[in-house]
């Protein structure tokens, strides 16, 4: 049976603030049995809106969910716990919210919007340039929250323009996300795509994502992995990512373990890192594949106002990033990284191949082949330097190689891995190989 929001007094002109009507249509058709909430054409502003089970929130063609950016109309559903990592935000609410809930979809052609595009502004720290990350002002709620949700299904629908995480789950399990666009502010700083969070039998195919911050990064954080464990059995595929950041990643995260993730058959465009797995809390990494990946990696300018309130990006250019080691100023020794694999790789890449740990923390049995990588020039910099943010090493003067090694085990490039150096780099990366 649907649900017509119109039907129970929701305005779409953009201005009125649908929430209560909304929420109000939502918690009929769950105390009904379930069916789908339509959003029909029209732009509907509203605060927190909470899923409930059995719920198809379906966006018809021409309409648009917005989210307010009202601290008043959000709920602030993290307030109970702490979590000393600043990076994963867990302040500022979310839009749409579900907690230990079930059979929850949200699909149709329509459009949710996070107006990222009025918290984010230029500081012109990068000298014009206009490639380093925007700054941030005012209050910014994640795109969504969704936690402990079984059999979760996203499909088709576009999320626009994430002021923070656009879909986050955390410790869900049967998940199917298919066929979505995500539309960010490719400067956007903390817009991630996806983060599966904990979460186990997850399926991401045939997804577009253009954002600023990491594309889809599977990861384990505090609060989560205490209350739900590993994350395990995610299959990714036929994706197209763009991302000032990295496109596939696992990490930085990783209070709990991370194990049997595939990611595969995807297209990486215009990305300061293109695979990489992050190892700093302590939590062990393991059974990884990645393969049939083509794309490109550059360098984007830094700032150049030291003084400006404005970070760096996370890379600098690496086609393949594998790192465990310690937080800045945390004593906690991150977990091992062991059995990953990657073939059939083609990059065009302007960063290092970094597979790196460190004597307390190992990275073991890593395995290249079939792959091909070349390195030639794309953006405004030079390789000069290695960049192991975040982490007590964080970015330092270094000669750069094709591949950089340390405390690396078991490290293995089969005879059809191909290293190919362009003659507009050729000047500034001289070894293939660094072992330190």
């Amino acid at each position: 049976m649907d649900y017509n929001i119109t039907e129970y007094g929701a305005v779409g002109d953009g201005r009125t603030v649908n929430t209560a009507v909304i929420q109000k249509t939502i918690d009929l058709c769950h105390e009904n049995g379930g069916g789908r909430v339509v959003i029909p054409t029209g732009r509907f502003l509203s605060g927190t809106v909470i899923l409930r089970s059995n719920i198809n929130l379906f966006l018809e063609a021409g309409a648009e969910l917005v989210s307010s950016l009202d601290p008043a109309d959000m709920i602030d559903f993290m307030k109970d716990f702490d979590d000393d990592n600043a990076d994963t935000g867990w302040e500022g609410g979310c839009f749409l919210l579900a907690r230990h809930e079930k059979n929850i979809t949200i699909s149709g052609p329509g459009r949710i919007d996070g107006r990222g595009r009025e918290v984010f502004y230029e500081d012109e720290s990068d000298g014009g340039t206009h490639e380093t990350p925007l700054k941030v002002k005012g209050f910014r709620p994640r795109m969504s929250f969704l936690e402990d949700v079984e059999n979760l299904t996203v499909k088709d629908v576009t999320f626009y323009d994430a002021a923070f995480w656009t879909l986050h789950m955390a410790g869900c399990r049967n998940v199917l996300i298919d066929g979505i666009r995500i539309e960010n502010n490719d400067r956007g700083p903390n817009n991630d795509g996806i983060d599966p969070d904990c979460c186990q039998n997850v399926i991401i195919r045939g997804c577009r994502i253009a954002c600023a911050d990491d594309c889809i990064v599977v990861k384990t954080t505090a609060p989560m992995a205490e209350k739900y464990g590993d994350c395990h059995n995610i299959l990714i595929s036929d994706c197209i990512l763009y991302s000032h950041s990295s496109a596939l990643k696992i990490g930085t995260e990783t209070w709990a373990d991370i194990h049997h993730i595939v990611m595969s058959d995807c297209i990486l465009e215009n990305c300061t890192r293109g695979l990489g797995i992050w190892s700093r809390d302590g939590g062990r990494i393991h059974d990884i594949m990645f393969h049939h990946i083509s794309g490109n990696t550059l360098r984007y300018s830094d700032r150049v106002k030291q003084d400006a309130e404005v970070c760096v990006w996370w890379g600098k250019g690496d086609a393949i990033f594998v790192s465990a080691t310690k937080r800045a100023g945390v004593e906690r020794i991150p977990g091992v990284i062991e059995n990953i694999s990657f073939d059939h790789i083609s990059m065009t890449c302007e960063g290092t191949i970094m597979i790196a740990g460190e004597e307390y923390s190992p990275v073991r049995n890593v395995e290249i082949r079939d792959s091909a990588f070349t390195w030639k020039k794309q953006g405004r910099l030079y390789p000069d330097c290695l960049d192991e943010q975040p982490s007590a090493r964080d970015i330092y003067k270094h000669e750069t190689p094709c591949i950089y090694l340390r405390s690396a085990e078991d490290i293995s490039l089969d005879d059809n891995v191909k290293l190919r150096v362009d003659e507009s780099l050729r000047e500034h990366i001289k070894k293939q190989l660094i072992r330190e």
